[in-house]
């Protein structure tokens, strides 16, 4: 049996995510659900840091730069989408998150027309 990385936080950070769906209903631009979210968090007292800039480099060279949507409590990555649909690109753009930050769970939500959808990802060995 295996067991659950960071589930009391991870379940915490679920339940903002379906109450932000909630409050605010499906087709919104991602922006808005990224602020709703942030706002969220304040208000329940999460630790997280928010657009965590990440250079990418080669031989010591930036080659360019991506942001994080939320880092939690320095333990959780948080992606956000505003779609129907996971892609398997945003899988592979957390494991890259997962990678470059150190951090072993990263949590993908997709806001859609039907609902919010997370799935979680840990970082492979």
């Amino acid at each position: 049996m295996v067991d659950l990385v960071y589930p009391q936080l991870s379940y915490k950070i679920v339940g903002i995510l379906y109450k932000v769906f909630k409050n605010l209903g499906p087709g919104l631009q991602e922006h808005y659900y990224q602020k709703a979210i942030k706002l969220a968090f304040e208000r329940e007292g999460i630790p997280f840091l928010e657009q965590v800039r990440v250079e990418l480099e080669m031989y010591g060279k930036s080659v360019g730069r991506y942001y994080i949507d939320f880092v939690i409590d320095h333990k959780i990555v948080v992606e956000i989408k505003s779609r129907s649909n996971f892609y398997r690109s945003d899988i592979y753009q957390v494991l890259g998150y997962l990678k470059k930050s150190g951090i072993q769970l990263g949590l993908l939500a997709r806001f859609g027309r039907d609902g919010v959808a997370v799935k979680r990802i840990l970082k492979g060995k």
